[in-house]
C-alpha cells in the first residue's frame, strides 16, 4: 500500500497536457484518463480493464505496463509486466512494450531486455519519447531537448514517441503540428511525423486527419508507416474502432487489415534478432510497401 500511495498518478498531473481550446479535448482527455486508470490499478494488482469502453483498453494497458515496470524494477521481482502480457494473451504486446518505456524514462534506465521479442522491445524508446514530452513539453517541443542516452541509434524511435505526444499537446491541430515540427532540425522531422500518423490512427479522434495529408505532404510515407503500426496494434487486439479504421484508410489508402499486413511482411524481411538499425529497416520496409501501393505496384 505504501508503494501504491508513493507512485499513484493523480488526475491533475495528466489532464493539463491537452489544450482547452481543442475541439477534440473530450476524446483526448478520455484517453489520458484511461491511461491513468490502468496505471493506478496496476499498482495494486494485474488489472482487469474490461469494464472500460472497448476502444480505451489499449491505453489502459499501456498505463498498466508503466506501473508494472516501475514496480518490477524497484522491487527486483520482475514478474508483474510478464503477468500483464500473459493475462492479455499477447493482444496488447505493442502497448505493453511502449508502456514499459514510460517507466524506463522515469527511472532513467537506457537498457532493457524486453519480454522476449528482440524487435518489439525497441518500442520502449517510443514510450520513452512520449514520457519525456508529456512531462517536459517545453524542453522537448520548444527547445528540442533530447537526453544524452537517446542521441544515438535509438533517437529515431524516441522521436516517433515524441511525435505521438505532439498529437495530444496540440489537441490534434494539423496546422499547429506542422508549425512545431517545422522548427525541428530537418533530420528529426520524419520520425516526428511517423509518431503523428501513429497517434492519429490509434486514437481515431474525429477531425483533422484529412488535413494531415496536406500539412505533412513531404512526409506521407512516414505518416503511413505510423498509421500501419497503429493498424497492427488494433488488429492484434481484436477490435478496430471506427475512428481508427477511418484514419488508417485516410493515411495509408488501405484497410486496417491490409496495413497491419504491411507491418508483418516488412518484419518478415528484416533481420532478427533485432537492433535499433534493424528496427529502422522494419519501418523503412513498411514505407517501401506504401510507396509501391501508391505507385500501383501492389
Amino acid at each position: 500500500m505504501a508503494l501504491t500511495r508513493l507512485f499513484r498518478l493523480p488526475e491533475r498531473r495528466l489532464t493539463g497536457f491537452v489544450p482547452n481550446s481543442s475541439p477534440a479535448k473530450r476524446q483526448l482527455l478520455e484517453i489520458v484518463a484511461a491511461f491513468g486508470e490502468g496505471y493506478n490499478r496496476a499498482l495494486d494488482k494485474v488489472p482487469d480493464v474490461t469494464d472500460l469502453p472497448r476502444h480505451l483498453h489499449g491505453f489502459a494497458i499501456e498505463g498498466a505496463a508503466m506501473s508494472c515496470t516501475l514496480l518490477d524494477t524497484i522491487t527486483f521481482r520482475g514478474n508483474r509486466l510478464r503477468a500483464l502480457m500473459e493475462n492479455t494473451g499477447g493482444r496488447y504486446t505493442h502497448l505493453i512494450h511502449v508502456g514499459a518505456g514510460w517507466a524506463l524514462a522515469r527511472l532513467r534506465r537506457t537498457r532493457w531486455p524486453g519480454l522476449g521479442d528482440e524487435m518489439l522491445r525497441w518500442l520502449a524508446w517510443d514510450g520513452w519519447g512520449f514520457h519525456q514530452a508529456y512531462f517536459m513539453p517545453r524542453k522537448v517541443f520548444h527547445n528540442h531537448w533530447i537526453e544524452v542516452g537517446a542521441r544515438g541509434a535509438t533517437r529515431p524511435i524516441r522521436d516517433q514517441g515524441t511525435g505521438r505526444a505532439l498529437w495530444f499537446y496540440t489537441g490534434s491541430d494539423p496546422e499547429l503540428i506542422a508549425r512545431l515540427i517545422g522548427t525541428y532540425p530537418p533530420h528529426r522531422r520524419s520520425d516526428l511525423w511517423a509518431g503523428i500518423g501513429l497517434a492519429a490512427a490509434y486514437t481515431g479522434v474525429s477531425g483533422g486527419t484529412d488535413d494531415l495529408l496536406a500539412v505533412g505532404a513531404g512526409h506521407r510515407e512516414h505518416l503511413a508507416q505510423g498509421a500501419a503500426f497503429a493498424a497492427k496494434a488494433h488488429v492484434l487486439s481484436g477490435h478496430v474502432p471506427p475512428g481508427s479504421a477511418k484514419a488508417v484508410e485516410t493515411l495509408t489508402g488501405v484497410t486496417p487489415d491490409v496495413a497491419a499486413g504491411w507491418t508483418d511482411q516488412a518484419l518478415a524481411r528484416t533481420p532478427r534478432p533485432g537492433s535499433p538499425a534493424d528496427y529502422e529497416l522494419w519501418r523503412a520496409g513498411i514505407r517501401k510497401t506504401f510507396h509501391q501501393h501508391t505507385e500501383g505496384v501492389l
